[in-house]
């Protein structure tokens, strides 16, 4: 399960390796890939149930999850109630956990708000992040909803077994939001690689190696 701006392909090294001993279910989230564009704005449960449905349709039965960035987001949401359809969890790069924000942050948010009643255009193309500058108006509002929700109280719902892999140089989900998630999760464990955000793609030999000995450990 892929992260946001991104498609399955992601995983290719993942899929290639993994598929020599089970069968691999690769998605492209709603709104990515090869899949169709939103309609409307989705939330992180939006996408949860997006996500059972697609289970439901393919047959798939308590497989195992290994999700990147934004896909994390959907499996903490998605194990947090229907954990029971799902076996292990390996979450790589794992987005959800809001952190406090600085005086600066609160700057340019005030100013981007005060901007958005006076020029509204303006606003929508200098402020925000690069990635959220080149989504369409739908994909924005889905961005929002998605981006300021916090998923460490539904991590503590989480009956699956858990593995974190942390590239050692990711500062875009960095290793504070992941040992937060460490705490949240009743059975989970943490590894670190190198690597950055992408740390499965960066050592990919590493990642699969670590994810491997995880899934066969009974």
């Amino acid at each position: 399960m892929h992260g946001y701006l991104s498609s399955k392909e992601a995983f290719t090294a993942q899929i290639n390796y993994f598929a020599r001993f089970y069968k691999v279910t690769a998605i492209d989230f709603l709104g990515f890939g090869q899949s169709p564009p939103l309609r409307e704005p989705f939330s992180v449960a939006d996408y949860a149930d997006w996500l059972g449905e697609v289970m439901d349709g393919l047959g798939l039965v308590r497989p195992h999850i290994i999700a990147h960035s934004f896909g994390c987001r959907v499996a903490v949401k998605f194990a947090s109630t229907r954990g029971d359809k799902l076996d292990k969890m390996v979450l790589t790069g794992a987005a959800g956990i809001r952190q406090p924000k600085g005086l600066g942050y609160k700057i340019k948010v005030a100013t981007y708000r005060l901007c958005k009643r006076v020029a509204p255009k303006f606003a929508e193309k200098n402020f925000g992040s690069k990635e959220y500058c080149t989504l369409s108006p739908v994909m924005k509002e889905s961005y929002k909803k998605i981006v300021n929700e916090d998923l460490r109280t539904d991590a503590t719902r989480v009956q699956n077994r858990v593995l974190l892999v942390q590239g050692k140089e990711d500062r875009t989900t960095p290793m504070t939001e992941a040992r937060v998630y460490l705490r949240a999760f009743p059975d989970a464990r943490l590894r670190v690689i190198d690597g950055g955000h992408f740390a499965f793609a960066e050592s990919p030999l590493a990642f699969n190696l670590t994810v491997e000995e995880f899934l066969d450990d009974v």
